[in-house]
C-alpha cells in the first residue's frame, strides 16, 4: 500500500525544466495576474489569477529572466493592470516611469481559457444489496449464513475523471501595451480514485496528477515557450 501511495504522490511532484536559454539574462518584466475564464466552478473555487501568477513568477526566475515582485509593487500593480487591460499607452508610460519600473521590458500574463471535465465514469459495488439476495434465496443454511455476513460487508466504489486544461500567455511592450507574443498550451489530466471496504477494513488508492500540478505544468511549458522563442 505504501508503494502504491507513494507511486500516486511521485505523479505529482514537481519535475522541473531545463531551460534552453537559462544561462542567458532575460528582460525586466512585471507579471499580472491573468483571467480565469473557464466556467467551471470547482476549477474556479480551487484557482484564481494569483495563484496562477505565483507560478509563473518561480518558473520565469528559474528560466533567468529578471521578474520585479508584484509584492514590492504595492498600489502601482492596480494601475499597471487597469493601463494595460485598457491598453492605455499614456497611462502606462506614467506608471512605468516610477521607480523599478523604469527599466521594465515586457508586461506578461497567464490566463486560463479552457477547463473543462470531458469525461466521468464510476462504478461500485453494494454488499448489502447482495447479501438480502442471498439471504432471499438461499435456505438459511451457516454456509449461507456466513456469505451474507462476508457478502454484506463488502462496498466498493471507484470513480475516473479526465480534464482537459488550456493556458495562453500574453507578453505586452511595457511603453506601448502592444501584443509582442502569445502562446497556448493545453494538457489532458486524468483524475481517479478507488476505495474498498470488507469486514470493517478499508483499503483506498488514488491516481493521476492534482489541478494544482496540472497548472504548473501548464504554466512550465509557456514559460519554456517564452524562454526559447523570445528572450
Amino acid at each position: 500500500m505504501s508503494q502504491r501511495a507513494n507511486a500516486a504522490a511521485d505523479k505529482s511532484l514537481d519535475k522541473g525544466v531545463e531551460y534552453t536559454n537559462a544561462a542567458k539574462m532575460g528582460p525586466q518584466l512585471v507579471v499580472i495576474p491573468g483571467e480565469v475564464k473557464s466556467s467551471n466552478s470547482s476549477f474556479g473555487q480551487k484557482f484564481g489569477p494569483n495563484n496562477i501568477a505565483d507560478y509563473a513568477e518561480i518558473e520565469l526566475t528559474k528560466a533567468n529572466v529578471q521578474v520585479l515582485d508584484r509584492a514590492d509593487l504595492g498600489p502601482m500593480l492596480n494601475e499597471i493592470q487597469l493601463a494595460y487591460s485598457a491598453g492605455d499607452p499614456d497611462e502606462a508610460h506614467k506608471v512605468m516611469k516610477k521607480g523599478k519600473l523604469k527599466t521594465t521590458k515586457w508586461i506578461v500574463k497567464f490566463d486560463i481559457l479552457k477547463a473543462e471535465q470531458v469525461a466521468q465514469q464510476s462504478q461500485g459495488f453494494n454488499g448489502g444489496v447482495a447479501s438480502s439476495l442471498l439471504g432471499t434465496f438461499s435456505r438459511g443454511s451457516q454456509a449461507s449464513n456466513a456469505a451474507q455476513t462476508v457478502t454484506g460487508s463488502v462496498n466498493t466504489s471507484g470513480s475516473a475523471g479526465v480534464w482537459v486544461i488550456g493556458m495562453r500567455y500574453e507578453i505586452l511592450d511595457a511603453t506601448t501595451t502592444e501584443q509582442v507574443a502569445q502562446g497556448y498550451t493545453e494538457e489532458k489530466m486524468e483524475i481517479g480514485a478507488k476505495s474498498t471496504s470488507v469486514g470493517g477494513i478499508s483499503a483506498a488508492a488514488a491516481g493521476g496528477v492534482s489541478l494544482d500540478t496540472m497548472v504548473q505544468r501548464l504554466v512550465q511549458k509557456s514559460v519554456w515557450d517564452i524562454d526559447y522563442k523570445h528572450k
